[in-house]
């Protein structure tokens, strides 16, 4: 679970600095040591010196003309992430190697920063989103040599925190982001600056997954689909061969295959979304999506353990539901059921589903087609099963056991336990954990004991973060523009030839 109100930089990365440079040995003197030009000096005397000068001196000049090449080979990259909780920074290094692109994955070549809030958090202050650019911009200082700023690329990608505002302010949070960027000495376009769409997102996670995995430029059956759970939305991504609407469908070639992908995102799924659309509904005596157990004359929240008093400055509604929250706030009372918190998170899952025009619609009123193959389930479905401690092939039976558990201890209990943990953060994992249950099993069909899905937000040392699929694709693109993104890729054993 990320934290809501906490700036955040990886432990390792404040450590980054270039690379050291190559240093010559000096040799102390010796006592007794002759110089040449004494009458005493021997013949092999003169000749080790001769020798020793002879090589500090190869030395020298070759570090002077050849010894920056290694550096100047290195290049950079720069990709922020403008998620709905958080905005990220991503500083990618890396080389062209007789025309193909080689990837850093070490401490050094791969680094990030986060700040909280999220760029939407900013709609009526854009300033203020502009300051937290101008604060990961400084971070990208220090982590690229001065002399590569004007021509390392920086691309800022709003996600769907972002696409749940207007047009107009989303334009008005970009064009601040825009004057800080232009302003800060790296490579910048104004188009460098959008919101993506979901499809996009969910194309750039499985990118990264199955680069990671080693099975891009293998058969489609080999690839591994991605779920991703953000918190404004979701996203799923895989290989498909049903026939499907053209707005889901995205076709990528990767070496001699081209995949067919249904690539879609539900927006207002995520699980921070979701969680605060379920209590709004409490709160505002939304019967809909309440269970008959729920429809009391004390409104109960199941996804909340017991013993918990919600404080009125922590509920987060939208501006129409106030009355109605000051009129149910007394008497809402946390009932910690997690079957019928996962009953509630199904009935959320499934609205509008009566108005479905496809085949089938599993979630919502949004085509999907039959899930098949291997899967990793990434982001929160990951922080979630990590909280519990649950291992990554863990099976939805051992999530579901886990979650009776925390949604039935008394609240004091939790709260001691767990006291490093903010309060909004723990109070979110007995939704969670009913949430993603009700979506995988109950609306996607995964079995309870399903070896098909795991949960990792990282592979080997790469980390699947959808940014860096990003990089991979458009890095690409750049290396041979007139083939419309075709290049290739190599990334320590894993060598592709991609396209899209």
């Amino acid at each position: 679970m990320r934290r809501s109100n906490a700036r955040t930089v990886n432990p390792s990365l404040e450590a980054k600095k270039d690379m050291d440079r190559i240093k010559l040995p000096f040799r102390s003197t010796r006592p007794g040591f002759r110089s040449p030009n004494s009458k005493h000096s021997n013949p092999r005397s003169r000749f080790c010196l001769s020798t020793s000068f002879s090589v500090a001196l190869v030395l020298f000049c070759y570090i002077l003309f050849f010894g920056d090449k290694n550096q100047e080979s290195k290049r950079y990259g720069v990709v922020i992430d403008g998620g709905s909780t958080g905005t990220r920074i991503h500083v990618f290094k890396y080389e062209v190697r007789n025309g193909s692109l080689v990837l850093d994955f070490s401490e050094k070549g791969l680094v990030s920063m986060r700040v909280n809030p999220g760029l939407s958090a900013y709609a009526e202050e854009p300033e203020k989103a502009g300051a937290a650019v101008a604060e990961l911009m400084e971070f990208a200082k220090r982590n690229i040599p001065r002399e590569k700023w004007a021509y390392t690329e920086v691309r800022l990608m709003a996600t769907a925190g972002m696409r749940l505002l207007k047009h107009g302010y989303q334009e008005r949070i970009l064009n601040a982001c825009r004057k800080i960027l232009k302003a800060s000495g790296f490579k910048f376009h104004d188009d460098w600056a959008a919101v993506i769409s979901g499809s996009d997102e969910g194309l750039y996670a499985w990118v990264v997954a199955n680069y990671a995995l080693g099975t891009l430029g293998a058969e489609p059956a080999q690839t591994t689909g991605i779920i991703e759970l953000g918190g404004a939305s979701a996203q799923v991504t895989f290989v498909s061969n049903e026939p499907m609407p053209p707005e889901f469908s995205r076709k990528v070639k990767f070496g001699n295959f081209t995949y067919n992908l249904y690539s879609h995102s539900l927006l207002h799924f995520g699980q921070n979304v979701a969680f605060d659309l379920l209590k709004e509904s409490l709160v505002s005596g939304g019967q809909e999506l309440a269970t008959e157990s729920i429809r009391r004359e004390k409104l109960m929240d199941p996804c909340t353990p017991r013993g918990y008093a919600p404080n009125k400055d922590t509920l987060k509604l939208s501006p129409t539901s106030l009355i109605e929250k000051n009129r149910y706030l007394s008497t809402l009372l946390a009932s910690g059921n997690f079957s019928e918190c996962r009953s509630a998170a199904l009935k959320l899952l499934q609205k509008d589903q009566d108005r479905c025009s496809y085949p089938t619609c599993y979630i919502g009123s949004t085509f999907i087609p039959k899930l098949k193959g291997k899967f990793l389930a990434t982001e929160n479905f990951f922080h979630t099963s990590k909280f519990f401690g649950l291992d990554q092939r863990a099976f939805l039976s051992d999530l579901v056991v886990s979650g009776q558990q925390f949604c039935a201890e008394d609240w004091s209990k939790l709260a001691q336990k767990y006291n490093s943990l903010e309060e909004e953060d723990l109070l979110r994992y007995c939704f969670s954990s009913a949430y993603i249950v009700a979506m995988l099993h109950d609306s996607l069909g995964i079995a309870l004991d399903d070896q098909r899905i795991g949960y990792a937000n990282q592979v080997h040392d790469i980390p699947l973060d959808w940014a860096l699929g990003a990089f991979i694709l458009q890095s690409a693109a750049e290396l041979d523009a007139s083939s419309d993104w075709m290049a290739t890729v190599i990334g320590g054993y894993r060598r592709v030839q991609l396209s899209a």
